[in-house]
């Protein structure tokens, strides 16, 4: 069976892994308690303001990111599953009114895998078509998905209390 370009994601995905030294249930607390998310989201010099953060089937997260450059970056993110302390389920987008096309929207898939006492996080990104994952993966920009999505994971990352 020949693949479309509805079931080719290989084309529409971006895929970034990290090993994280904290034990799982730590790391998904991190993403998903109000309390720590800003300790450490979002790409390297920015920062973010929380809004709402309510990690369940049917809730939404969201927040604004700020560029060093004063740029703000409205986020919104919309679960649809989530399984503790496995896996996260959302479609992420630019917190558009209702009924707005959002050409930066996209699945988002995170899973967060025991290995010993580190956790290992997949972030899967599935975009709506091949060309709109090319311009996200060649963006020069600081704020791009795989630069941000790498710098959001490295060492600003730390244990919940």
């Amino acid at each position: 069976m020949a693949s479309s370009p509805e079931t080719d994601t290989a084309s529409r995905e971006i895929v970034t892994t990290r090993l994280l030294n904290a034990p799982r249930e730590a790391v998904f607390a991190a993403w998903t308690d109000p309390k720590h998310i800003g300790d450490w989201w979002g790409p390297r010099g920015f920062t973010s303001t929380l809004r709402e953060m309510n990690v369940k089937p049917g809730g939404v997260w969201r927040f604004v990111m700020h560029g060093s450059d004063g740029t703000d970056f409205p986020n919104r993110a919309a679960y649809s599953e989530v399984v503790k302390p496995e896996r996260l389920v959302y479609v992420l987008d630019s917190d558009l009114p209702p009924g707005s096309e959002d050409p930066h929207r996209f699945d988002v898939v995170v899973t967060f895998a025991a290995e010993g006492n580190a956790t290992r996080i997949t972030m899967r990104g599935l975009f709506g078509t091949a060309a709109k994952r090319e311009e996200v993966v060649t963006s020069t920009a600081k704020w791009s998905h795989p630069s941000g999505w790498c710098s959001s994971t490295r060492s600003r990352t730390r244990r919940p209390a």
